[in-house]
């Protein structure tokens, strides 16, 4: 059975979960789903669903079908129609055409082997294209200054776009709009008030504020939860071939999820029971605005 708050007490909390239909969910995707699905409870909000299809080469037939069977088998239904990236094109193209008239993309013909493997773009096309090379992908002219914000679990933070990414892709060399424009522009058309999700995208937070702010956007408060890693140090991921989290022991599985968030085990007699404890031990630790939470 499915753990809802009734739509009296919803407030104007927004938040999402956004998985990439690259695969079934597998452990670690269940513990940012569950803490964003916590979250939004505890905050009386309503939680959305958004299938994130814009990298359609690693699209598995199927597997968007099989994330929502996997989460309404775990108890954890949205609260409105999902929505698909790969449906939002217009959007995007939309987002591209604002920033492209205040001067702040840029065609780059620069290849991949032509480029550091680490570090920030080194600027190579900013001030336009080398003689006889054509644009392959668009970038973002990242403007200078430090991002500084405070994140729900990981504390104060602050990065210097310029330094540390350079000017950014938004829209790739295969044709296709890059993961940070995208998401920027369906957190603003969905009011998404609050973003929950795992902390290696927090690498990725700075640029899409900034983002955020060159479309006259509002950037969401931000929480990101740990990682579950694997035998051998790595992020639990579907590209390491994690194994779908087993539906069939729903209590185990979100037991297991709810460990790694910092908790103890709770003993419940169904799912059901499992996410009314859950919610009241999140809310009391969580639901403080001003509070850091990682502690």
């Amino acid at each position: 059975m499915a753990y809802s708050v009734p739509a009296s007490s919803q407030s104007g909390y927004r938040g999402r979960f956004a998985p990439s239909p690259s695969g079934p969910l597998h452990n670690g995707s269940l513990i940012a789903a569950m803490a964003s699905f916590l979250d939004a409870r505890a905050h009386h909000g309503r939680w959305l669903l958004r299938i994130e299809d814009i990298d359609m080469p690693r699209v598995v037939p199927g597997a968007d079908l099989a994330i929502m069977h996997q989460l309404r088998s775990m108890g954890m239904l949205w609260d409105e129609k999902p929505v698909w990236q790969s449906q939002r094109l217009p959007l995007y193209q939309a987002a591209f055409d604002q920033l492209t008239a205040s001067g702040d993309t840029y065609g780059c013909a620069c290849t991949r082997q032509e480029l550091p493997s680490d570090g920030p773009y080194p600027g190579i096309c900013r001030h336009g294209l080398p003689a006889g090379r054509q644009a392959r992908a668009w970038r973002f002219r990242a403007s200078q200054g430090v991002e500084c914000f405070d994140d729900r679990w990981q504390g104060p933070q602050q990065q210097d776009v310029v330094k540390h990414a350079g000017d950014f892709i938004i829209k790739r060399a295969d044709g296709l709009w890059a993961y940070q424009l995208v998401v920027v522009v369906d957190d603003g058309a969905q009011g998404i008030t609050h973003i929950v999700r795992g902390a290696d995208l927090l690498d990725s937070t700075a640029r899409q504020r900034m983002l955020a702010r060159h479309l006259g956007l509002d950037y969401p408060t931000v929480m990101h939860v740990p990682l579950l890693l694997d035998p051998e140090g790595r992020k639990l991921s579907k590209q390491n071939h994690a194994a779908a989290m087993d539906i069939t022991r729903p209590l185990d599985t979100l037991n297991q999820a709810w460990q790694a968030l910092g908790f103890e085990a709770l003993v419940a007699q169904d799912v059901e029971a499992f996410w009314a404890a859950a919610l009241e031990r999140w809310a009391n630790r969580y639901s403080q605005p001003q509070q850091t939470l990682g502690t």
